[in-house]
């Protein structure tokens, strides 16, 4: 993983500007070196001079500064940084983004850039919420840009609400967290299918068959293969779990819905089965509740179509690489080589789900299985599996 070193700041004008200085601070306590622009809007709540005090660098403000353009013109500038941090981001400057207004130096670095951008939000709660603010913020997340908060909080206006900046704590840690090596991007030219969390297969209106997949670890897939550059699309059942920033997104609830979604994505150069499909479904699903009556009663269920296999084994449209996954209470390793022999994918990450702790946690540990190769992961985080399968799908490309 290759960590951040140079961080080009960006300070755009509100009352929470004052935290960017903590900010340059904390990032400089970390070893990185912070080079900043503050906007014209910016100089009104903080200094240039404070600014560059605890950066120890130049201060760029004027798009049209002799001196600065010379020195390090404004595409120098939005080239030299692992990454550009906007912090605090207004309304204003979130608008001017999203619709490529390069009125200024900041906003012309924005555009120019062809760096990661981090966005940090602070503004008014009704700001926030303005339809017209979440359409700007939908577009630059489509458009990759990453967003870090807002924050629920008491504002400087007197109101409380989402618009908050986030604390410098949390912002730190998201840049640490960064790998500049994804901004290469290996899998720009590709494009992804990702299945992910439970289905929900309904025995009358109040009832249900699922099971207890959180959608982590498939979420954390879809967010890294998108990071890495592919045309990702994510196609999840019913999950309490915050979506991920980037993929396009399809939900669905039954396994039948799961595989019609899935087919009608394809062709698709990258397929990761990662959602808990129920087996069965319930063959004469009830219109109204079914009540109790103080006996017995049996349901008569139906196999559900087995998405894996049908994507693993098409005569046309059949991804280049299909990668399945196999949770086990027994016999791992046999038991998943055996489903990759049967399902006909390319890999099988296969886990031990017998301690009951693997469903809705944050950390996995995997066995990966192909044709060729059996290796045991370390434990890690759900995120870490994901990143860890993503460089291994850009080797199997690139190779």
């Amino acid at each position: 993983m290759k960590k951040v070193k140079n961080i080009l700041l960006i300070i755009t004008g509100g009352i929470a500007a004052y935290k960017s200085l903590e900010l340059i601070r904390r990032l400089k306590d970390q070893g990185i070196n912070v080079t900043c622009i503050l906007t014209k809007s910016g100089s009104e709540f903080v200094t240039p001079l404070s600014v560059a005090s605890l950066s120890g660098n130049h201060v760029y403000s004027d798009l049209f500064n002799l001196t600065d353009e010379n020195k390090m013109g404004h595409i120098q500038l939005s080239r030299e940084a692992d990454l550009i941090l906007v912090a605090p981001a207004t309304t204003n400057t979130i608008s001017k983004m999203a619709y490529g207004s390069c009125d200024d130096l900041a906003s012309t670095v924005l555009m120019a850039t062809n760096k990661q951008v981090f966005v940090v939000p602070a503004m008014n709660v009704r700001m926030w919420h303005n339809p017209a603010t979440q359409r700007n913020i939908k577009i630059l997340i489509e458009d990759g840009v990453k967003f870090i908060g807002p924050e629920k909080g008491d504002m400087a206006c007197g109101e409380y609400g989402l618009g908050r900046m986030s604390e410098t704590e949390e912002i730190i840690n998201s840049i640490i967290e960064y790998d500049v090596s994804l901004l290469n991007q290996p899998l720009k030219n590709l494009t992804a299918l990702i299945t992910a969390g439970p289905t929900k297969e309904q025995i009358d209106p109040v009832r249900f068959i699922s099971n207890e997949s959180s959608g982590k670890q498939g979420y954390a897939i879809a967010q890294n293969l998108f990071d890495m550059g592919a045309k990702t699309t994510l196609i999840t059942g019913p999950t309490n779990i915050p979506l991920p920033d980037g993929p396009s997104i399809l939900k669905i609830n039954t396994a039948e819905e799961m595989l019609e979604a899935s087919e009608k994505i394809l062709p698709v150069d990258i397929a990761v089965c990662a959602a808990a499909v129920s087996d069965y479904r319930v063959s004469d699903k009830k219109k109204s509740k079914i009540k109790k009556v103080g006996e017995n009663i049996s349901l008569e269920l139906s196999e559900n179509p087995d998405i894996l296999k049908r994507i693993s084994n098409r005569n046309s449209n059949r991804p280049k690489l299909v990668v399945g996954f196999a949770a086990e209470t027994e016999n791992l390793k046999n038991n998943a080589a055996t489903k990759l022999l049967t399902k006909g994918c390319d890999w099988i990450l296969a886990n031990d789900v017998s301690s009951g702790k693997v469903f809705g946690n944050d950390e996995n540990q995997i066995t990966f299985i192909s044709k060729n190769k059996t290796e045991k992961w370390d434990k890690m985080s759900k995120n870490d599996v994901a990143k860890k399968l993503s460089i291994n799908i850009s080797e199997y490309f690139s190779s």
